[in-house]
């Protein structure tokens, strides 16, 4: 497989310059190694892979894995897993990258148990593969009768939101500085969540609409919190990325999505959401549900709709996690190529950085 990779805007030799010594620093932040093992327990950390020239084959039994280039100078690196290594990762993720992988990598990975998710520069999941499982008769069967009864589908979406909108008080509390948007966010929440309480919504359309008007306060919450930029007066930034903004795109009447991101937190959440999906989606199957087989999201045709029903309530801390990195960190105008039609596109290795954050805050959901 290969050109799995959008175009970059060339760059000028000072924005080439700016932009390795970016990519070097993400780079150096090092993952850390695998929390402490049991012995024989298999090793739980994943390999995130970017860039140009990623490489996976098998040679002689082995899976010989060799990253991308990113930028100059850079040391490749190279992975070799042998069959039955507990030393093998949990999970291979390809962040934004391009390369080439051969059919004997997926059937090596189907044998060793190792998922291989990849996820395009707009924050999409583009493949899950390499997990053999396959759902169980009576688990689908399950979640058909909860999608054909109105009463049944009611109680289990209510319990989503209601789920999702506790959660989402708790990630305003946890890392939204306190100012009066966010007082008033929080009480909306909670007088949502009494309303959930006192059965207001009677069908799912009501329910929907408890929901949107939750996530509208929750989202407004975020309106104006400064980040820290690196000044760089020779490449200036756009105005509305001094601050966070709305969560819906600047492209969304084109796309009807929030995929083309226009501002660095939302192409940041889109990276985000999409390795929460492919955890929930590899957790889905393996428990022998059919991901496709939506209860809330029951019109939802063509995707993983129980994924989706599943996402809810796990969204808000996967948001918590990605605010608490942005606003720790200093960004740099060289973290982010803004693309010819407006759209925000994520340095690679900052990408992988994002990803990383992503997986240990899902990791860490029940």
């Amino acid at each position: 497989m290969s050109g799995m990779h959008g175009s970059i805007p060339a760059l000028t030799t000072a924005d080439d310059h700016e932009w390795a010594r970016r990519c070097s620093f993400w780079h150096s932040h090092q993952f850390g190694g695998d929390k402490a093992r049991r012995r024989r327990q298999r090793c739980s950390t994943p390999l995130i892979l970017c860039g140009h020239g990623v490489s996976l084959r098998v040679e002689a039994g082995t899976l010989l894995i060799r990253n991308g280039f990113t930028h100059y100078p850079q040391q490749r690196e190279e992975f070799r897993y042998f069959r039955g290594d507990l030393d093998r990762p949990a999970r291979i993720i390809l962040v934004d990258g391009s390369g080439s992988i051969s059919f004997d990598v997926l059937d090596w990975l189907a044998e060793q148990d190792v998922p291989l998710i990849r996820i395009s520069w707009t924050g999409e999941v583009v493949t899950v593969a390499g997990a053999g499982y396959s759902a169980d008769p009576e688990t689908v069967e399950w979640q058909r009768k909860m999608r054909a009864d109105p009463a049944a589908r009611l109680s289990f979406s209510c319990d989503l939101i209601r789920r999702k909108i506790e959660n989402s008080i708790e990630t305003l509390q946890g890392a939204i500085p306190p100012l009066e948007n966010c007082d008033r966010a929080i009480s909306k929440l909670h007088a949502e969540l009494d309303g959930l309480s006192r059965g207001q919504a009677r069908n799912i359309d009501q329910l929907r609409g408890i929901e949107g008007s939750a996530g509208k306060a929750y989202f407004s919450a975020w309106h104006g919190v400064p980040l820290k930029w690196s000044q760089n007066r020779r490449r200036p930034i756009p105005a509305d990325w001094l601050t966070i903004g709305p969560r819906s795109s600047a492209l969304a009447e084109k796309t009807s999505k929030n995929r083309n991101a226009t501002h660095p937190i939302n192409a940041m959440l889109n990276y985000a959401y999409a390795v929460l999906e492919a955890q929930v989606r590899i957790q889905t199957v393996a428990e022998g549900y059919d991901p496709t087989v939506g209860i809330m999201h029951h019109d939802y045709r063509g995707g993983p709709a129980f994924v989706l029903d599943k996402m809810e309530p796990l969204r808000p801390a996967v948001d918590q996690a990605v605010l608490r990195f942005a606003l720790g960190n200093e960004l740099h105008p060289a973290d982010f190529v803004l693309r010819s039609d407006g759209a925000c596109r994520l340095n690679p290795q900052l990408s992988r950085q994002v990803a990383l954050v992503a997986l240990r805050s899902s990791a860490e959901l029940p």
